[in-house]
């Protein structure tokens, strides 16, 4: 009988649904959850009071360079990263950790029996959508969506590569935009977390 999951990573681009999964499923697990997100700085949404020099960042690279310096932040993360799910795999906590550090070449050597991850992917469609609605893109004007058409290029370029890494690597791929992939995903972790009943009698036999 394979032992029960102990850690699921969740990889993906910008807007694909990584944290609202991580949450639910740590939440039905009573799981730590653990993202990321707060471990490095890094140019992120370019709405909601942003910065001048997060703007400048948009607006003056080129798309590519833009991309380039995330791969970058990405691989300095990864120092922290790392150690970090080793510490809470030494401590025998069990988590749920997502983010976009997550790259599917990093963690795929530390895929097991205990430890589970997948890329959540999505047409370009789909985040584009999830995006500007995030972003209030349509009641913005020419000058405000110049930095943000720049961070979707960026996550949908992010997207593309993430994929490929998943290819590469044999790394899961689920298609964020199907809800019921996700949804099967979710019930699929939640039993593979369970622990397997023990075989025998609950009472030791007089």
């Amino acid at each position: 009988m394979p032992l029960p999951l102990e850690a699921v990573l969740i990889s993906g681009t910008s807007h694909v649904g990584k944290s609202t999964l991580a949450e639910r499923l740590a939440g039905r697990l009573g799981w730590a959850g653990l993202s990321t997100d707060g471990l490095g700085r890094h140019p992120g949404r370019p709405w909601l009071g942003v910065p001048s020099q997060v703007l400048e960042f948009y607006e003056r690279l080129t798309p590519e360079t833009i991309h380039w310096f995330l791969k970058v932040h990405h691989e300095n993360m990864w120092r922290q990263v790392r150690p970090m799910i080793e510490a809470e795999r030494a401590a025998g906590r069990p988590f749920v950790l997502e983010g976009a550090a997550l790259r599917p070449a990093y963690i795929a050597p530390l895929l097991s029996n205990e430890v589970f991850g997948v890329l959540l992917h999505a047409p370009d469609g789909f985040l584009v959508e999830r995006m500007r609605s995030a972003a209030a893109y349509e009641t913005r004007g020419p000058g405000e969506r110049t930095p943000i058409d720049a961070f979707i290029d960026r996550s949908l370029r992010e997207n593309a590569a993430l994929l490929a890494e998943a290819r590469d690597t044999g790394l899961r791929v689920v298609d964020a935009s199907d809800a019921q992939a996700v949804a099967d995903l979710f019930d699929e972790l939640v039993e593979r977390a369970a622990v397997p009943p023990i075989p025998g009698p609950l009472t030791p036999p007089r």
